[in-house]
């Protein structure tokens, strides 16, 4: 590492609240088809060929061992093949920040790239080949991927922002990953991909965004603050800088590096477990826990399981049923896109709370709405604007300003650390609830949505009373505002001080 004195350059002109050049832009789009995209899109694209592929095992089973399947053992192997991809995105957030670490974050998002590839090619010869064992490996393949991708994307776009348009900026992982999920519902209609013959190629399609991000992505710089923060490059991260930003908008960019760079003073990137053990940053790992927790366990999967009930009572025919569901898709992508329109005006704060808050509301309003769902007739349509309004409700708040808080609460040497944490509690949650849900609506039926309301309920008030707003401040001034939580009050920085001497101690 090398060690610089800081010098502050001269500021440039004011900010503008515009994209400060089309390169920034584009690198957005570069690194979000190959990130959460992938991640969106693997997610929705399972459910399309559901009974193809269970015709599939069955085919094979009596190929093998000339008997039929039972109806538990299909079952297993079902799951299996949609849960190991949680399996596969747990372990890849485990590894993603130390790729962001050694090969960079463009570096790491390349190479996660040849496992999408290879992903996707097992998918696609598992039928020909007759070979199912080879889909569960293509879907644990294309976990990593969407593990490593929903780590490092994030870590890229909140360090080649600017501050007044970082939030905005960052909103661009739920962009691409609500863009996914839509994609990949309109490419599963069975007039597309989503029909008998075609589900490998459905499979194998994710093979596609990989490719994309190949051949743009090498176009575009690595992050500035990882170029002077973690490699020592200054000139490197100057021209990085000077693309992103043009040649008289830069300096501002440049001056809040090197004082984030003064201020680590050579210290290393950490390990996942070292921020379990340092104080300065306990109140921002407790948050990026509770609220990486409340996003996977807010209902929001209870929401799609009641979807098709609702729109079957509603009196939508089955085969129209995937058109509306559609409507979903749309809904957090529309969300999405709208969030990050309002994050750097409104502030994250207001909308995640507002969020939690109106996705409460329906809480109540579907539980009500689905008690009495065949009293009158108009009752399913009210379950039905409820469903579309929760969905609304959830991508304006946790949905997006998750991602977006968790890179911004931590300076550059825990950030990759932070995120691996994040990363791997997301991904034990969504595994958790697939496991349990099941169990809870069967014994809690319509009520289980109370369970999710009192969980939303707790993230709102923690989020209130703890987390503070972080609209246009640098990572260094978001530091500063959890030191009263993290060292009980303002008036002990010597002992803050101190403990961060024992800390870079004990790193060298």
């Amino acid at each position: 590492m090398v060690r610089m004195e800081y010098q502050p350059l001269l500021r440039g002109s004011s900010m503008r609240s515009k994209f400060p050049s089309w390169t920034l832009f584009l690198a957005v789009c570069a690194v979000g088809i190959g990130g959460t995209f992938q991640y969106g899109y693997n997610v929705s694209i399972i459910n399309a060929p559901t009974q193809h592929i269970h015709r599939f095992l069955n085919e094979t089973w009596i190929s093998r061992y000339h008997m039929e399947l039972s109806p538990d053992l299909l079952t297993f192997l079902w799951s299996v093949i949609a849960s190991i991809f949680s399996l596969g995105g747990l372990c890849g957030a485990l590894i993603g920040g130390s790729m962001a670490i050694r090969l960079g974050r463009k570096g790491a998002l390349l190479m996660n790239n040849i496992i999408a590839v290879l992903a996707a090619i097992l998918m696609g010869i598992s039928f020909p080949t007759g070979l199912f064992e080879l889909l569960i490996v293509g879907r644990f393949l294309i976990g990593i991927n969407s593990g490593i991708g929903i780590c490092v994307q994030p870590l890229y776009i909140g360090e080649v922002a600017p501050k007044h348009l970082r939030g905005g900026m960052a909103m661009g992982s739920s962009i691409f990953l609500t863009g996914g999920i839509l994609t990949g519902q309109i490419i599963g209609l069975r007039e597309l991909l989503g029909g008998e013959m075609y589900w490998p190629l459905l499979l194998s399609s994710s093979s596609f965004p990989a490719f994309a991000q190949l051949l743009f992505l090498p176009w575009f710089p690595e992050s500035p603050r990882y170029l002077l923060i973690d490699r020592g490059d200054e000139l490197s991260c100057a021209k990085a800088l000077k693309r992103f930003h043009g040649s008289l908008q830069y300096q501002r960019e440049m001056e809040d590096i090197q004082q984030e760079c003064f201020a680590l003073d050579g210290e290393k990137p950490r390990k996942p477990w070292q921020l379990f053990t340092d104080r300065s940053v306990r109140w921002q790992l407790i948050t990026v826990i509770v609220m990486t927790m409340g996003q996977q366990l807010s209902g929001i999967n209870a929401i799609y399981f009641y979807a098709t009930y609702i729109f079957e009572q509603a009196g939508i025919s089955a085969e129209k049923i995937p058109y509306v569901t559609l409507g979903t898709g749309a809904c957090e992508c529309l969300t999405a896109l709208t969030c990050g329109l309002l994050i750097d005006y409104v502030g994250r704060r207001y909308l995640i709370i507002g969020g939690y808050l109106l996705m409460i509301f329906w809480s109540i309003v579907l539980t009500f709405s689905l008690t009495y769902q065949e009293l009158y007739s108009w009752v399913p349509y009210v379950s039905m604007t409820s469903i579309f309004a929760f969905i609304l409700s959830f991508g304006l708040g946790p949905g997006g300003i998750t991602n977006t808080l968790t890179a911004e609460l931590f300076i550059q040497s825990s950030r990759p650390a932070a995120y691996m944490i994040g990363g791997t509690i997301s991904w034990i949650s969504f595994f958790t609830i697939g496991m349990l849900f099941p169990f809870i609506v069967k014994g809690l039926k319509q009520y289980c949505f109370l369970v999710f309301l009192l969980e939303c309920s707790l993230v709102a008030a923690f989020i209130f009373l703890v987390i503070p707003e972080t609209k246009n401040k640098s990572f260094l001034e978001i530091k500063k505002e959890f030191h009263k939580l993290n060292f009980g009050g303002k008036n002990k920085e010597k002992e803050t001080e101190l403990y961060e001497r024992r800390q870079l101690h004990d790193e060298f």
